[in-house]
């Protein structure tokens, strides 16, 4: 076990020291950024090491991962972030223990979020997840909604009891124009999140980067980063 934690411990500050070095080049403070682990398929071990290590946001993308991991680390001061497509079949579980759902696409998962956060008792965070690479049916091959449709969406979920608009967040896409195009994907994303502050001043989360690009989301203006194998390494295949 202490093997691990040595190997979480150098692991988180070597992203640290990047995070810390993208700010500077930017010209932001380092406190503008906030760092969310993404546990997904690492145990509840892990988690309680990070959490030892002063981690404070971890990030799951399957609510068959997530529910027993939350579950078995619930006397943790951890925030949990959903940033996986979510079906409505699994709204209920994940209401019951992510504070944020960054991936908000459509109205009939803003209808099934209110219901469920409203039943449990609970006010949930709700970031759209914009898709730059859309297709003609106005959704994005990793889940998200295509930019003209954000408006809509964040107004459904402002009006939506039980829940919150947080902001926007998205995936580097890889097909269309913005495939390969990081930066440009981030400052167009900052763009929207400028638009939409304007209707909803208190939406200003902006999630973006992960292990591979956090550099150019710091650059953009990204007030959350999303790294997972930079942090827990890169876990074999099962089978």
């Amino acid at each position: 076990m202490k093997d691990r934690k040595d190997e979480l411990a150098a692991n988180l500050a070597r992203v640290e020291e990047r995070i810390a070095a993208a700010c500077d080049a930017a010209g932001r403070g380092r406190d503008e950024v906030t760092l969310i682990v993404v546990t997904k398929t690492w145990p509840a071990g892990d988690v309680r090491i990070l959490s030892e290590l002063g981690v404070r946001h971890v990030a799951e993308n399957r609510d068959q991962d997530a529910a027993p991991k939350a579950a078995a680390c619930a006397d943790l001061p951890l925030s949990w972030h959903f940033v996986g497509q979510l079906q409505t079949n699994k709204v209920r579980s994940v209401v019951g223990y992510a504070d944020v759902v960054q991936s908000v696409d459509r109205a009939r998962l803003v209808s099934a979020l209110s219901k469920e956060a409203v039943r449990a008792g609970r006010e949930v965070g709700c970031l759209i997840q914009v898709a730059f690479d859309a297709g003609v049916d106005g959704r994005g091959e990793r889940g998200g909604v295509a930019p003209p449709g954000v408006a809509e969406l964040a107004d459904l979920v402002a009006g939506a009891e039980g829940l919150r608009l947080d902001g926007l967040m998205t995936v580097a896409p890889l097909t269309g124009e913005y495939a390969g195009r990081q930066q440009a994907v981030f400052e167009r994303l900052m763009d929207l999140s400028t638009d939409l502050r304007r209707t909803h001043p208190a939406a200003n989360m902006v999630s973006a980067g992960m292990s591979a690009d956090l550099e150019q989301a710091v650059a953009a203006g990204a007030t959350h980063v999303r790294v997972g194998s930079a942090v827990l390494g890169v876990r074999p295949r099962l089978g």
